[in-house]
């Protein structure tokens, strides 16, 4: 199953932000299952590093991503992906588009996000971490 993960979910497991860590962490290490394969966005990667880097310093805040960029697969965010987003009128919120977008080109079949409400014009099924443990994973 490829599953994409949506900026606060890699912000709560770089910085230990409870109480999604438990769960936001466990979904990140399906990564290292043959079963699924765990996807971000650049975009993403870059939300987190903002905040990563807020928290502990530019040094570890590149540590971190890189270890993280080492486990995960990366979606484009190309043209057609910023064409998607600016076009379809039920996105109001053109980073959640994006992000959108980046997961239905890489074939994703969910999104995992602690704002499940910002995506509620997608056609991919959206859950927080602890429901897509508790549907997929348990």
């Amino acid at each position: 199953m490829r599953i994409f993960l949506d900026a606060n979910i890699l912000v709560s497991v770089l910085n230990k932000e409870y109480p999604v860590f438990p769960y936001s962490s466990r979904v990140l290490s399906l990564a290292d299952s043959k079963k699924f394969i765990v996807c971000t966005s650049p975009i993403c990667l870059a939300i987190a590093f903002y905040f990563a880097e807020k928290k502990s310093g530019t040094l570890l805040a590149k540590q971190k991503i890189e270890i993280l960029v080492n486990k995960i697969s990366i979606a484009l965010t190309d043209k057609e992906t910023v064409l998607h987003a600016v076009k379809n009128k039920s996105v109001e919120d053109f980073e959640d588009g994006l992000e959108y977008y980046s997961a239905v080109q890489a074939k994703c079949e969910c999104i995992v996000t602690q704002d499940v409400n910002d995506f509620y014009f997608s056609d991919l099924e959206v859950l927080s971490a602890e429901h897509f443990l508790v549907k997929y994973v348990m």
